[in-house]
């Protein structure tokens, strides 16, 4: 029996406990200010945030990572992982990214026999490599036999399940209409994992300044819910 499908399902879970549900990545400025209100709202926020942020950033690390581990290249994810830090320009969304990452590496290195796994494990562990969540979870993906593209499925759909739950939680929405958001969503993943699976190198960190400053001013917000 081909395991791919339920590792997938294991590493890609969006209660997987991780902390995930401790990070809005700036949904929580839009919505105090306003900006982000219904149902329509929360839908442009998650459609941007994976075809505008997301596509050019993790995603994109995803895709060349799992690349550099077919290869066990370790110096090359070294460098992606540096690369994926210094684009992240609010401080909040890096340190999200490092404890998403350490976190998932707890998780699934004890239960994978990887050398290249256990050789950037303990660069993290020894504060010599940063282990941003996208690079773990494409070394993982990459070990578990799950194929480049459903990586990249999973990895969107993991993305967008959580801001749908964030929205749901934080404007509220009734449970139907985060549903609803998500399952319209399907074919816009669809359609960004395979344009993700052979990313432009030269556009890596393009970055929408909006997004960027709803995260700084998280820092400042005088009540939070959530960590970023």
């Amino acid at each position: 029996m081909n395991t791919s499908l339920l590792n997938l399902l294991h590493l890609s879970d969006p209660t997987l406990p991780i902390g995930g549900f401790s990070h809005s990545a700036g949904l929580e400025t839009y919505v105090q200010q306003n900006i982000v209100k219904d149902k329509a709202t929360a839908k442009t926020f998650i459609t941007e945030m994976l075809s505008r942020n997301l596509q050019y950033t993790d995603a994109a690390f995803v895709s060349l990572a799992y690349d550099h581990a077919l290869n066990n290249d370790l110096q090359k994810i070294i460098f992606l992982d540096e690369a994926c830090t210094a684009v992240k320009l609010p401080m909040e969304m890096r340190q999200a990214s490092k404890k998403l990452g350490m976190r998932l590496l707890k998780i699934f290195q004890p239960l994978t026999s990887n050398d290249l796994i256990n050789n950037f494990g303990k660069l993290v562990q020894d504060h010599q490599a940063n282990g941003n969540y996208c690079i773990a979870f494409a070394l993982f993906a990459q070990s578990m036999g799950i194929t480049k593209q459903d990586t990249l499925y999973g990895f969107y759909y993991n993305a967008a399940a959580g801001f749908v739950t964030n929205s749901v939680k934080l404007i509220p929405l009734g449970q139907q209409d985060g549903q609803d958001i998500l399952f319209s969503l399907l074919p816009l993943m669809q359609q960004l994992a395979e344009q993700s699976l052979t990313p432009d190198e030269n556009l890596i960190g393009l970055c929408c300044t909006g997004f960027d400053i709803r995260c700084m001013q998280h820092e400042q917000l005088y009540s939070r819910l959530y960590m970023s």
